[in-house]
């Protein structure tokens, strides 16, 4: 049964997710936790919340993601969520433990830090990643000195560095679906705007779109995105579930909505299956949501139907394959037509094991391009017309190398050898006119004529 490239993805992806949940399900169960006993837990209100705060930020980092990776700005990502600590620290000094000043503290720390990382790369002489290396540590620093120095009150590092997705409230409901909302609002209405500031820039500018305002306004989505996401995943994975969900949509596509929609549902996918995960097996919901979204760009890296190692495998394997029968085809009309040639004699000039000539060989007997009589190969002729544009193809390159390049006649063999399975007709012909036609290689061979 063939199955279209553009599924197998897909295919591999629904498969593989059912088997690995199932035994990681049978797994879990057979460990500490019945069924009733895991469908009990998904019927708490912390677990639905958890859901549904953990599926919108999966799907708004997916989509500004997928900008963050095409303009190069990972490491923007990561400096972004290292650096709002700080403005929880002063947050919490104000308002105390509330979400809104949580989030107000963090996006106003983000916001500064990235125009200070821009006001650096224009006006200092430091490399761009130094500055963002150098802003982001300190702003970091600053907010781990000034979190871990607040003794009388209990306010955990570790929620904000790793994310406490159990513990979300109805608040952070809120102020979450506000911001996805705004975010989905914001690439919609602007989509134009930053497709172009994205793939060209220059362009752009002579439209009187700013790129510079278009930048400004992608960190302002970025710092909400990261600062809605901390108490889902934290600010050292926050970045993961930003560059992971994108990188794997663009292995699978080529097309733009596309990769905003295969990213923003590989986010939320991450998400859902990482918390279920989590819960199955007692492990901390962050980490394993940024677990589950590596897992998908790694089935995207063998699975994809256009990048995938599988398919670029299958295709070389083809591609080995045809050249090698393309081969045979070469050797065979060297020899007297009416005569043919011997496996062996096929296999030793080729260099190749006779089993695995004779395999191909039958396997072109069924295409009609050549016969097996009295143990010899011998070419049909639609077989003798595909050799000859083989032979024909060859030596117009090694006459071409010759008359056009200046190579000498014991160097070009081996490259027209390459070549000859590549020319098409249409480049044959092109220089064949640009030869003058030659009748000859420089070997003096006779140069077959185009049929």
């Amino acid at each position: 049964m063939y199955i279209p490239r553009d599924r197998t993805y897909w295919i591999a992806l629904v498969v593989v997710l059912f088997l690995l949940i199932f035994g990681l399900f049978k797994a879990g169960l057979s460990m500490d936790m019945n069924a009733n006993e895991l469908w009990g837990a998904f019927q708490q209100p912390w677990v639905k919340r958890a859901l549904l705060v953990g599926s919108m930020v999966g799907a708004m980092c997916g989509l500004l993601g997928c900008f963050i990776v095409l303009r190069n700005m990972s490491l923007i990502g990561d400096a972004l969520s290292h650096a709002v600590l700080p403005g929880i620290f002063v947050a919490f000094i104000f308002f105390g433990y509330s979400s809104i000043g949580f989030f107000f503290g963090a996006s106003v720390a983000g916001i500064i830090t990235a125009l200070v990382i821009s006001w650096i790369q224009t006006h200092v002489p430091t490399k761009n990643d130094a500055a963002i290396g150098i802003i982001f540590t300190a702003m970091f620093s600053i907010g781990i000195i000034g979190i871990t120095s607040l003794e009388s009150v209990h306010l955990d590092l570790n929620h904000f560095l790793f994310g406490n997705v159990m513990g979300i409230g109805t608040e952070d409901i809120y102020l979450t679906v506000i911001i996805t909302l705004f975010t989905f609002l914001s690439v919609i209405i602007f989509f134009r705007a930053l497709l172009i500031t994205t793939f060209q820039p220059t362009i752009a500018e002579t439209m009187g779109i700013s790129t510079k305002a278009m930048h400004y306004f992608l960190m302002l989505l970025l710092s909400f995105a990261i600062v809605i996401s901390l108490r889902a995943v934290g600010v050292i994975l926050v970045v993961a579930m930003l560059i992971t969900p994108a990188a794997t949509a663009l292995l699978l596509s080529d097309r733009f909505k596309q990769v905003l929609f295969i990213s923003a549902l590989t986010g939320v996918c991450a998400a859902v299956v990482g918390i279920f995960l989590a819960i199955l097996f007692d492990t901390p919901p962050g980490p394993t949501m940024t677990l589950v979204a590596t897992f998908f760009y790694f089935l995207a890296v063998v699975f994809s139907p256009t990048k995938g190692l599988l398919i670029k495998y299958v295709d070389s394997k083809r591609e080995k394959g045809r050249i090698l029968r393309e081969d045979i085809l070469r050797q065979v009309i060297k020899k007297p037509l009416k005569e043919g040639m011997a496996i062996a004699s096929i296999s030793e000039r080729l260099d190749q094991n006779p089993k695995k000539i004779s395999r191909l060989a039958n396997f072109m007997s069924k295409s009609s391009l050549l016969s097996f009589e009295n143990g010899k190969v011998i070419l049909s002729e639609e077989g003798i017309q595909r050799a000859e544009k083989l032979v024909r193809a060859h030596r117009l390159w090694e006459t071409y190398q010759v008359q056009q390049m200046g190579l000498k006649t014991d160097q070009i063999h081996d490259e027209a050898d390459k070549l000859e399975h590549f020319l098409t007709e249409e480049l044959l012909d092109e220089i064949d006119t640009a030869l003058g036609f030659p009748t000859t290689d420089p070997h003096d061979s006779p140069i077959p004529v185009k049929r």
